[in-house]
């Protein structure tokens, strides 16, 4: 009888001390063989801490006896809230294996999956200066899918009449639409966030992740997802992912119940960033301003994720890797890079990088000048030593550039394609100047079109001119092959309504189809133009509102001149003898095909350009034919 007392008691004490544990988050979702990122499983329930982790091997659906040898618990570790569980694990072979949190007599149980890693996944290439990248506001595009617009596990719904509201771009709306961007000449898409952003309002922009794992049910899924990458691939498209290590939003899960209390960086009362990254190399900038750029929130549904936490670093790590191997993704757009802490962030790339040697990644690091910019490339030779091991960088100071020098008509001293000029004299800071992402607008400013004077057409075109030719990686916004602008005219800065959906049909004006088009026409000639790609550059500078370069190698230049003036312009071709002595006098004009005799007199009419392909000169040994 006391026995059995006895024995009763140790049970009900156990049932005391050890609640029942259960698994609500696993992340990452599962992981693959020979990867060089180890793997660090989260596991988020209810009273994980401390729990016995037992690993078995499910085979054909039968769980075998033993513990598993394809994947192994090595370590394990508690965080400070009891409702998590870190588990370091050694993966050995694919497979499915059965994984026990056992704490007392209670159990969760979750079966995850190891799978063979896709063949050449690691030494995958990626998007580059023979690349045009296409634009997307993802909830913004095109609709392909009104089934998915509302969805009962998300709190915003579709309101088209709302411009702040979702409007039901999706996955299948970018399916739909990629033989018109591939016909544009354009060979990668970076479409918006479309992981789960679950605010309760303005969640179409997608910058407040709610769920690193999941795309949001307005998209689609995880699984349509990758088979938009599959079709892109098909048909020559990259596809970029827009990730955001910087913040998270405030609805996302673990906000509810934080790993660490230093898994965010947290304030008395809501403290914004200052916007102040400047800091970071600064040697004037004092601590306070350095820490609240860092550490400072973006917005107030946006809380600061603090990547000097190991686990959240670790965490951030394995989430890009699983998206590049899941999704086999062509390369990364990081938002708001300057922002994160800066060893850590350099860390964080690093290690995606040593997973995927030849994988391009691009930073938005939106400041000016180019020193400033410059200092956040990979490569770049920093007067501390730093490298942020970014290898591309978005080029805000030429973008700023060619909008002012296009803004009014340019007639003053240092105004004009001058500043075009004055912008590339900085190229000698950058560690890689080919790779650098060039663009006119994105979804974050006006269109291009707003920008410029007169909202002129033909300075539209100018400016594509200088994007398809200079220097980098050119990036188009959805909606400026069409020359598009903003919804409300009145306020063209608003981001709502720049971000209006793309024209379909009969939308499509007549102007629209000749913009586009021109582009076409443009960045279809650039695809097969190795010397633009990756060439050299000699610019001259004049005072007359024209701006001339080549891009050239020793085999073959393009010579570009644009003229910004409202009069027609001489081209001094006797201001060029020191390249242009290299090549063969006569060329062709690249838009019409019709040849061009450097030696004589060229005019270039007002607000227009002239693009010509050069190729050696035969008594130098080269091609005896001219050709495109």
């Amino acid at each position: 009888m006391r026995k059995s007392f006895f024995f009763a008691a140790v049970l009900m004490l156990s049932q005391m001390v050890f609640a029942a544990p259960k698994i609500e988050q696993v992340e990452p979702l599962c992981w693959w063989t020979d990867m060089k990122m180890p793997l660090t499983v989260l596991f988020h329930g209810q009273d994980l801490c401390d729990a016995q982790v037992i690993v078995q091997e499910v085979v054909k659906g039968k769980v075998q006896k033993g513990a598993s040898t394809g994947l192994v618990a090595r370590s394990q570790h508690n965080a400070e809230s009891p409702n998590y569980l870190f588990v370091d694990f050694g993966v050995f072979r694919a497979g499915t294996y059965r994984i026990t949190l056992k704490k007392g007599n209670k159990k969760a149980t979750y079966d995850y999956t190891i799978a063979e890693r896709r063949k050449g996944s690691r030494n995958r290439s990626s998007f580059n200066a023979s690349d045009v990248i296409y634009l997307i506001m993802s909830d913004r595009f095109v609709d392909g899918d009104e089934s998915n617009n509302s969805t009962s596990n998300t709190r915003e719904k579709a309101d088209k009449s709302n411009v702040n509201g979702r409007f039901g771009g999706d996955i299948q709306g970018i399916i739909n639409s990629m033989d018109h961007i591939q016909k544009l000449g354009c060979t990668a898409i970076w479409p918006t966030p479309m992981l789960g952003d679950d605010e309760a309002a303005w969640s179409y922009h997608g910058y407040a992740c709610s769920d690193y794992y999941h795309i949001d049910p307005r998209y689609g899924t995880n699984s349509q997802y990758a088979e938009m990458v599959r079709i892109a691939h098909e048909k020559g498209l990259k596809i970029l992912m827009d990730m955001v290590p910087n913040h998270c939003g405030a609805a996302h899960w673990w906000m509810n119940d934080l790993p660490y209390q230093n898994w965010i960086n947290q304030f008395p009362e809501f403290t914004n960033t200052n916007n102040c990254f400047t800091a970071n190399y600064d040697i004037n900038a004092s601590e306070y301003d350095r820490q609240l750029s860092n550490r400072g929130w973006f917005d107030t549904p946006m809380p600061d994720m603090n990547l000097e936490n190991p686990d959240l670093l670790k965490y951030f790590q394995q989430w890009a890797i699983w998206w590049v191997e899941y999704a086999n993704l062509d390369g990364l757009r990081v938002d708001t890079y300057p922002y994160i802490e800066k060893i850590p962030g350099s860390e964080w790339l690093r290690a995606i990088r040593e997973e995927y040697p030849h994988l391009n990644i691009v930073g938005e690091c939106w400041t000016r000048p180019a020193p400033a910019v410059a200092y956040w490339q990979s490569g770049t030779k920093n007067f501390d030593g730093f490298d942020s091991n970014l290898p591309c960088v978005m080029d805000f100071p030429t973008e700023e550039a060619i909008r002012q020098a296009l803004e009014n008509d340019g007639n003053y001293w240092g105004g004009g394609l001058t500043r075009v000029y004055d912008a590339l004299t900085l190229d000698y800071m950058y560690g890689d100047i080919n790779n650098v992402l060039t663009f006119l607008g994105n979804h974050d400013m006006s269109r291009i079109r707003d920008a410029v004077k007169d909202k002129d057409i033909r300075r539209v075109k100018l400016a594509y001119v200088l994007l398809a030719t200079m220097r980098g990686i050119p990036q188009v916004l959805y909606g400026d092959e069409y020359a598009m602008m903003s919804a409300n005219q009145e306020d063209p800065n608003n981001h709502s309504y720049l971000r209006a959906p793309l024209p379909l049909g009969k939308q499509v004006t007549a102007e629209m189809h000749d913009m586009y088009d021109f582009q076409s026409k443009l960045f279809n000639w650039r695809k097969e133009e190795k010397v633009v790609h990756d060439g050299k550059t000699m610019h001259f500078l004049a005072r007359d509102n024209t701006y001339a370069f080549f891009r050239y190698n020793d085999d073959e230049a393009v010579f570009v001149f644009a003229n910004a003036a409202e009069e027609p312009r001489v081209i001094p071709v006797e201001h060029y003898q020191e390249i242009l002595h290299r090549y063969a006098p006569v060329g062709f004009d690249v838009m019409t095909g019709e040849t061009v005799d450097m030696s004589g007199e060229l005019k270039v009419p007002e607000l227009s350009t002239l693009i010509v392909k050069l190729v050696r000169n035969e008594a130098a040994g080269g091609p005896r034919k001219l050709g495109k």
